[in-house]
């Protein structure tokens, strides 16, 4: 995509001209198109719902991926979505005025899952598993009326290597967030495109394109959460071993079966000498 002011997409209008953004532009755009033929997510013809919850990380990747798009390069049609869930003091016009205003198919859904999730969860407990759930089964909900195949998130990188390590220390398990799944009806396609991007570049992105973050005070407001301590862990790791996190995430791409020690993943049973 060229950049001449007739040539851009209404929603880079104003990008900074730098050589470095241009470098972290390309790059966003470099890890997002490797994680999109990888995981095999392009459906010729197909149509996305792209969640967009005012935070950095959904910022980035409406961009991104409307850029690819722009080029020639995702073949799909794009339907952004925010799904208001009720929480007090939501600015609820941010996101349409935000979407209005670029060109950006768009539907904003309103539904009080908050009020739900305050009701269920007991008191010190964290809203997060009960809250996600709401909000994935209402975005499923939304992709079948709009007719998409696919529910998009803004998770990175950064999102899988934490869910790695709180399965390691929390659920006795290695697993981590997949990029690609199908939902339990078999319908839907969960797609994760930024999975090989770095948080730090959605934010210094979404900072460098002053888009309006909206915070999740929901959950964000609890403290003593475990993914922020895993966060925390990360950060000094890194902070020790520049490198670190990149290094880890290359390990979850390279899993060799016959030196984990899974009888279901590998037949260890069946080893034979050969002499």
């Amino acid at each position: 995509m060229l950049d001449q002011n007739d040539d851009i997409h209404p929603l880079f209008a104003g990008a900074p001209s730098t050589r470095e953004f241009k470098k972290l532009r390309k790059r966003l755009v470099r890890n997002t198109r490797e994680a999109i033929e990888a995981y095999g997510m392009i459906e010729p013809g197909a149509k996305w719902l792209v969640c967009l919850s005012g935070g950095k990380d959904s910022y980035t990747l409406l961009a991104v991926l409307t850029e690819l798009q722009w080029r020639g390069l995702l073949p799909v049609d794009i339907l952004a979505c925010n799904l208001d869930q009720g929480q007090p003091g939501f600015p609820a016009t941010v996101l349409p005025k935000f979407l209005e205003e670029r060109d950006v198919p768009h539907r904003i859904e309103y539904q009080d899952t908050y009020s739900i999730v305050v009701d269920k969860v007991p008191q010190g407990r964290t809203y997060c598993a009960l809250c996600s759930r709401l909000r994935r089964a209402n975005l499923y909900r939304i992709a079948r009326e709009e007719g998409c195949s696919a529910v998009v998130l803004g998770h990175h990188r950064d999102d899988m290597l934490e869910t790695f390590f709180m399965n390691l220390f929390h659920g006795g398990k290695l697993a981590s967030m997949p990029p690609k799944l199908v939902n339990d009806e078999g319908d839907l396609f969960l797609y994760r495109p930024l999975a090989h991007v770095a948080e730090a570049d959605c934010e210094k992105f979404a900072t460098a394109m002053n888009y309006p973050i909206i915070p999740c005070d929901l959950c964000g407001s609890q403290d003593g959460l475990q993914r922020q301590q895993i966060k925390g862990m990360l950060d000094e790791w890194e902070a020790r071993s520049p490198g670190r996190r990149q290094t880890i995430f290359k390990a979850l791409t390279n899993t060799n079966a016959s030196h984990m020690l899974d009888p279901h993943l590998f037949d260890f049973a069946s080893l034979r000498r050969r002499f």
